[in-house]
Formats: C-alpha cells, sequence, structure tokens
C-alpha cells in the first residue's frame, strides 16, 4: 500500500480541506454583513444607515466606546463592487495563505489586518469626527501582500478591468499595490484632497504594514520559538556574546526503525499541520516526515 493510501493520511487530506473553513467563514460574514446592511438601509422603516453607524468605523462615535467597529467596519461595503473586490481578492489569496498559517493564526492574521487598518485611518482622520469607514480592504491587501512575501515569483494571472488577463509575479504586483497606496495616502488622503471616488488608502497601509511586521518579525524571523532565534534575527553587533551551549536533546525523538511508533509521530505531525500550518514545523519534524514518505510506502 503506498503512503498516501494509508488511512491516517487520508484523514489528514479531508481534515486540510476542512482548513478552508476559516476563510469560508470570513467571507459568509462579509457577505451577511453587506446584506443586513442594505436591508436596514433600504427596506426597514426609519434604519437608514442604522445598521451603518453601529458597525462602521466612526472617530466620534470609537471615542464614545464603540472599540467593536475597530474590526466590524470590515463587514459593510459601499457597493456590490466594492463587495466583488474585497471578496474576489480575499478569496484568492486567502486559500493560498491559508495552508501556510493554519486556522486560528490565519483568523488572528486577518483580526490584526483589519485592526491595522483601522487605526492607521483614525491615525490619519482622527480629526473628522463624522468620517466613516467601511470596507475589507485593509485584509484584502493584507492577504495580498503576504501572498506576494511567500511567493513572490510565482506567476499569477490578474484581469485587469476584469477584462483583459495579464500575468505577472505577485512581488511587482505588490510594490504596485503598495506604492499606489502610499503616493494617494500622501498627496490625497493626508492633504485632505477629496477625489470622486472616496478610497480610504490609510487603511489599505494599514493592513500593508501589519502583512509585512507578520511576515518579518514573525513568519521569517521566528521571534517566538527560541532565545537563539531571536538572537539570530539581531545584527551581528547586536547579538550577545555567550559561551557555547550543551547539546540539548531534541524535544521529539523517533525511532524510525519502529513503524508503529512512526506511525503515531507522522499522526502527531499532520494533526500539526493541520492545526497550526506547515510553517509551524520544525526541522526534526520535516525531516520525519521524509523518512515516513519512503519507509512507510515499502521503498
Amino acid at each position: 500500500m503506498a503512503f498516501s493510501d494509508r488511512s491516517y493520511v487520508r484523514d489528514n487530506h479531508r481534515n486540510n480541506r476542512q482548513q478552508t473553513s476559516t476563510l469560508v467563514w470570513l467571507l459568509c460574514a462579509i457577505g451577511a454583513g453587506f446584506i443586513i446592511q442594505s436591508v436596514f438601509e433600504r427596506l426597514v422603516p426609519g434604519g437608514e444607515g442604522a445598521f451603518t453607524q453601529a458597525a462602521a468605523l466612526v472617530p466620534g462615535l470609537f471615542v464614545k466606546g464603540r472599540v467593536w467597529t475597530l474590526v466590524t467596519y470590515t463587514l459593510l461595503h459601499g457597493n456590490w463592487l466594492h463587495l466583488l473586490v474585497n471578496g474576489i481578492t480575499i478569496y484568492f489569496m486567502g486559500r493560498e495563505v491559508l495552508p501556510l498559517l493554519g486556522n486560528k493564526r490565519f483568523a488572528w492574521f486577518c483580526v490584526a489586518a483589519a485592526a491595522g487598518g483601522g487605526l492607521m485611518w483614525l491615525a490619519v482622520n482622527f480629526h473628522h469626527q463624522y468620517y466613516t469607514l467601511i470596507g475589507a480592504s485593509s485584509i484584502s491587501l493584507a492577504l495580498l501582500i503576504l501572498f506576494a512575501c511567500f511567493y513572490p515569483n510565482n506567476k499569477i494571472t490578474v484581469l485587469l478591468f476584469f477584462i483583459i488577463p495579464v500575468s505577472i509575479r505577485p512581488k511587482y504586483l505588490a510594490i504596485a499595490a503598495a506604492t499606489l497606496d502610499l503616493c494617494g495616502l500622501l498627496f490625497l488622503e493626508i492633504p485632505g484632497r477629496h477625489t470622486d471616488i472616496s478610497v480610504a488608502y490609510s487603511a489599505h497601509v494599514g493592513g500593508i504594514i501589519v502583512a509585512v511586521c507578520y511576515y518579518f518579525l514573525i513568519h521569517k524571523r521566528a521571534w517566538r520559538r527560541s532565545e537563539a532565534a531571536r538572537e539570530s534575527a539581531l545584527p551581528e553587533w547586536l547579538r550577545k556574546k555567550k559561551k557555547p551551549a550543551a547539546v540539548v536533546a531534541p524535544k521529539y525523538t523517533v525511532n524510525i526503525t519502529s513503524r508503529a511508533d512512526l506511525r503515531a509521530e507522522v499522526d502527531r505531525i499532520l494533526d500539526k499541520i493541520n492545526s497550526q500550518g506547515f510553517a509551524s514545523l520544525t526541522d526534526e519534524e520535516k525531516r520525519t516526515l521524509d523518512s515516513a514518505k519512503d519507509m512507510l510506502s515499502g521503498k
């Protein structure tokens, strides 16, 4: 029997397919928010703007205690096109990023992107007490930038103006988006120059900052894993000079001579991938998976 045909591998594949549940819930929440918003504004007598005021981010209301609006503003959108653009971006970028982060970390990343975008927008527009921020653009931009960080050179096809297919490397798409938003923030939003198309450039920039910080400070640099990892992330002149530490036995050891023990270890690693993402694996666990693939397939 091949390694990929074994029951515990098939079960894990089913669990991996269920990883999209966080992404699906996010898209459902955004879609439901827009529907409720439309119902309140168009069908409920006297309800015009009621749901928007309760969920949108407004500086004058935020300071009065509506702190939840720092995240709930992403559930509202100005029109169907606004919703469609954000929904498509979140779906296609999210389905690529989700397996690398895992469900929980993906959810927290989206919350952080929403809050980061909201805080950046408040910092720029706080003196406008009744300005309103709506839309999940901070999340969609954050996922786009994070995807470009993970796969900078993997060509993707995008529809320019929803019509013309264009192949482009994600890093160039991310650079173009970040440059556009930075220019809009510096030359339009901060000076207070309004256009016919109202774009919250500051919220976009906030989401971009969250994505860049996550990738370089948490994912790539691995600040949370160990003191040694944090030390290696610092410039050489800031690192502490220490005596060589004694070699510590790894937390998990695998007796590859025992198939039963190896299967148990593989099950634990697959469960970890399912809950935390592939990026959470240690080098030891990755080597174990490589060994198991050949050994359990009878090679």
